[in-house]
């Protein structure tokens, strides 16, 4: 198993390297406000960095990749590429720092038992499932932290899990460097960080029994240097909110999907929209008009499209109430997103339930021995009861793939690390049958204990074969599959005539678009519906303009017949006139722009992408560009 993982290994850096090559495009709102505070830290702007709602650290990343690639806006998402992957090679190397921990726990704390998968077994199944995480929820085309998340709550879990195995000093401290860490790439963090350290100081008391003053000293080093490291951070966004504040993504979603609370562009007067939250909005977006709604960022002075840049600042003073009704009804809907987690990850507790039909049993606390065994098999709680807690967390509010994936791994890898085969035969456990004859506990007829000492031993040598085998099975078959989607999309990106897997013709043909048109270099313009300002809206940054104007409309389809239904269409173009929008930008079906309705007439297609300007305050006529149908002046079609 040593010489499979290092094989494993050395075939993930290549294998990971073209998964990350060709990823296509999948960029949203969330990354590119992330690329808007990087710009922001190069820049020194950093009262724009300080935001309630994205964290700071993924953006440093982001501006440290800037600079070493020498990026352009037509060229940074390469380097982001490559910084996810390196992000996904630290996560391979936490989860196995993670295993190592766990093991070395398990041998000092339950040192009899014959453990079914050892070190290199276990990390080739951490290995796998860090792989798996990324060909779904974590790939690396996401512009996300929540894979640098994992890699430092990781990083933290094995160090917690070195501060019990050892006494030594070091491993809290850098458990509270690592926790941390971790709450600057996401606020999530904090709480966790708490439990952390909980957690450890409880286990060292109650199962480790270790002198009380150890403890606390452990745990205070801990708590210091987490607040060294996040405390900075927290006391600079507190400034700015005038209130101890360590971020409010967590209240905010909690008012969104549990209070109910509407999302975007609320208004102190529309109380209907308030759900269960109390709502005391002190700087909301300036509404233009009502009918349709058209909204004014010009408050924000930072981000390409404001309103998402920083949530937190529309939102201000959204303050959720806790409502019975409410949040099972929620939690139903979280548990059923939960099961949908767990049957789109089957890999690892399908294997789990085989190894225990072919004979493993758990080694936890509660599960055999009684209470003379609860203190040696307890190594698995820590991670175990802290994967539960951040499920929980977030089973509390939403849901998603990509936020339980970690505590998914805290949870099935201890589960595994206390596998053990046949773990009362006395040929492998002589020690464990002395102490039962002296309790006077007898052997059931039939047992492995009444069987020759070489069949047990085979009995018990077959179980481990056969668990390494199905974990190398599953590890190889699922860096395969990396593989295999890698050169899938390598196709995809050659037959679509693609200079790179991370190109979006639509995407860049409308930045382009709007440069030939004389728009750019930091103009404010306006945009129409939700694909365009609210989707995919990175068209935005790669034009270098800013949206400071908005025009809601929730439907993303039949956006045209809309607009033109619109009795008071000339009202809503002079409001956006009036802003000093150089355009509006939305994204329609090409075939409903043909130039001979109303509505229709002055909107220019964005290259061959599916996203249409109407001049506004353009200095000059706007050049030529291709139209969406080839009508001439008497609505004939061209030869």
């Amino acid at each position: 198993m040593r010489r499979a993982l290092l094989v494993y290994l050395a075939l993930l850096v290549p294998i990971a390297w073209l998964a990350m090559k060709y990823s296509p495009y999948a960029l949203d709102g969330d990354g590119m406000a992330y690329m808007d505070i990087a710009d922001l830290m190069r820049t020194h702007r950093w009262a724009g960095v300080v935001n309630g709602y994205w964290n700071p650290l993924y953006p440093a990343c982001m501006a440290l990749f800037q600079r070493l690639f020498h990026t352009t806006r037509w060229n940074e998402l390469h380097a982001y590429y490559v910084l996810n992957y390196f992000i996904f090679l630290a996560s391979v190397a936490a989860v196995l720092l993670f295993v190592s921990a766990l093991v070395k726990l398990r041998h000092q704390m339950n040192p009899l038992p014959a453990p079914l998968l050892g070190i290199d077994s276990l990390s080739l199944l951490g290995a796998a499932l860090t792989v798996i995480a990324a060909q779904r929820e974590l790939s690396m085309a996401f512009m996300r932290p929540d894979a640098l998340l994992q890699a430092l709550m990781l990083l933290a879990f094995a160090m917690l899990l070195q501060s019990l195995a050892t006494t030594s000093m070091v491993y809290p401290a850098l458990l509270g460097l690592f926790l941390g860490l971790a709450y600057l790439a996401k606020s999530f963090a904090f709480v966790v960080a708490f439990l952390c350290i909980a957690v450890m100081m409880l286990f060292q008391f109650w199962v480790q029994r270790r002198r009380p003053l150890r403890i606390l000293a452990a745990g205070s080093l801990a708590l210091l240097v987490f607040a060294a490291v996040a405390g900075p951070y927290i006391a600079a966004l507190s400034r700015q909110k005038h209130r101890f504040d360590f971020g409010d993504s967590g209240a905010l979603n909690y008012a969104w999907y549990v209070s109910g609370t509407v999302k975007m562009h609320l208004e102190p007067w529309m109380t209907t929209s308030f759900g269960s939250a109390r709502v005391h909005l002190i700087h909301p977006e300036e509404q233009l008009l009502a009918h349709p709604g058209i909204y004014s960022y010009r408050a924000e002075p930072y981000g390409t499209y404001p309103a998402w840049f920083d949530p937190t600042y529309f939102h201000e003073r959204i303050t959720p109430v806790f409502n019975a009704r409410r949040l099972f009804r929620r939690d139903l809907r979280n548990l059923v997103l939960s099961v949908r987690y767990l049957f789109n990850h089957p890999e690892a507790w399908i294997l789990l339930a085989l190894l225990l039909v072919c004979g493993a049993r758990l080694d936890l606390p509660g599960v055999r021995g009684g209470r003379a065994r609860w203190r040696s098999s307890a190594f698995s709680l820590p991670p175990l009861l802290l994967g539960v807690a951040m499920w929980g967390i977030y089973a509390l509010v939403n849901v998603e793939e990509r936020y339980v994936t970690l505590a998914y791994m805290a949870i099935v890898l201890p589960l595994f690390a206390a596998l053990h085969s046949a773990p009362d035969d006395p040929a492998v456990n002589p020690a464990r049958a002395r102490q039962d004859i002296h309790a006077g506990i007898s052997t059931p007829v039939g047992s492995p204990a009444m069987l020759p000492p070489d069949s047990a031993q085979t009995s018990s040598s077959w179980q481990r074969r056969s668990a390494t085998a199905m974990v190398a099975l599953l590890a190889f078959l699922a860096l395969g599959e990396s593989l295999r989607i890698a050169f899938e999309q390598r196709r995809g990106q050659s037959a679509a005539g693609l200079p790179a897997a991370w190109y979006s013709p639509n995407i860049f043909a409308a930045a382009r678009g709007l440069h030939a048109l004389g728009v750019g270099s930091g103009d404010s313009i306006a945009c129409m519906g939700t694909i365009a300002c609210l989707n995919d809206p990175y068209w935005m940054r790669l034009a270098d303009v800013r949206v400071l104007t908005e025009v809601y409309n929730p439907d993303p389809t039949h956006l045209m017949e809309e607009f033109q239904g619109l009795p008071n269409r000339s009202q809503v173009l002079a409001v956006l006139k009036a802003q000093g929008a150089k355009v509006l930008v939305a994204a329609f079906d090409p075939g409903a722009v043909t130039g001979r309705t109303p509505a229709s007439a002055g909107w220019i297609r964005l290259g061959e992408s599916d996203l249409y300007a109407l001049p506004l305050n353009l200095p000059t006529p706007p050049p030529a560009a291709p139209v969406t149908l080839p009508w001439d002046s008497t609505g004939a079609a061209k030869p």
